[in-house]
């Protein structure tokens, strides 16, 4: 029968001695509880305390055993593979902008090889969102999954259509490709703050936003 890797040590069960005392008024117990260990047969040897190591070595290395098993639960292969590509696009290498005459900046970390996005489909995309100085807002990859979104229809800021979608002078997004956008204000929220709750604002008035795309697919629930 093969065994567990984790080796449970079982601690000697300790004695209870309980007294029920016979008076008038309501009966009181006491609980008395001790590591007893009863003498052995004089005919047998008697055991040697020694053995304290063992036991003691024997818990360490059940606590080991534990604290292994902890760590891989919680840190399960995919959220470190999610984890890793959250952060990847901060590291991804650098590509010069181009800009169109909205304000637009772009530039191609990956051209695709795959079809363009039809205009007013559903398509699948992951994004790392950033502000100018570079820091993190919003993010597909922390949600472990890549967000669908409705194309050329006003449905997302206009720097997002215009970058998947292409226009003036903006070539479309290939499926498989991955495109860094720099979007301006006018192209983003504008001067009023976006994503407020309770008088709390995600994204300040009149910011400029950095975008890296990664155009996954088309949606496959689209109509056909």
């Amino acid at each position: 029968m093969a065994t567990s890797a984790l080796a449970i040590a079982t601690a000697k069960p300790l004695t209870h001695r309980f007294s029920n005392s016979k008076h008038t008024s309501s009966p009181s117990f006491s609980c008395s509880c001790s590591s007893f260990t009863p003498l052995p047969p004089p005919n047998e040897p008697k055991l040697s305390f020694n053995s304290k190591p063992v036991a003691k070595q024997c818990v360490f290395n059940v606590g080991v055993g534990l604290l292994a098993a902890s760590i891989l639960a919680c840190s399960p292969l995919e959220a470190d593979a999610t984890r890793i590509e959250y952060f990847a696009t901060v590291g991804e290498p650098q590509c010069e902008l181009n800009y169109a005459k909205s304000g637009l900046g772009y530039c191609d970390v990956i051209v695709g090889s795959g079809v363009e996005a039809p205009r007013g489909e559903l398509v699948n995309i992951h994004y790392t969102a950033r502000f100018a100085d570079g820091i993190v807002f919003d993010s597909s990859y922390k949600r472990a999954r890549p967000l669908t979104m409705r194309i050329g229809l006003g449905k997302v800021i206009k720097g997002l259509d215009q970058g998947i979608l292409g226009g003036e002078g903006v070539p479309p997004m290939l499926v498989g490709g991955k495109r860094r956008l720099q979007i301006p204000p006018n192209l983003a929220y504008g001067p009023e703050p976006a994503g407020c709750f309770s008088g709390d604002c995600n994204i300040p008035a009149n910011a400029t936003l950095l975008y890296d795309i990664n155009f996954v697919g088309i949606y496959s629930g689209n109509a056909k």
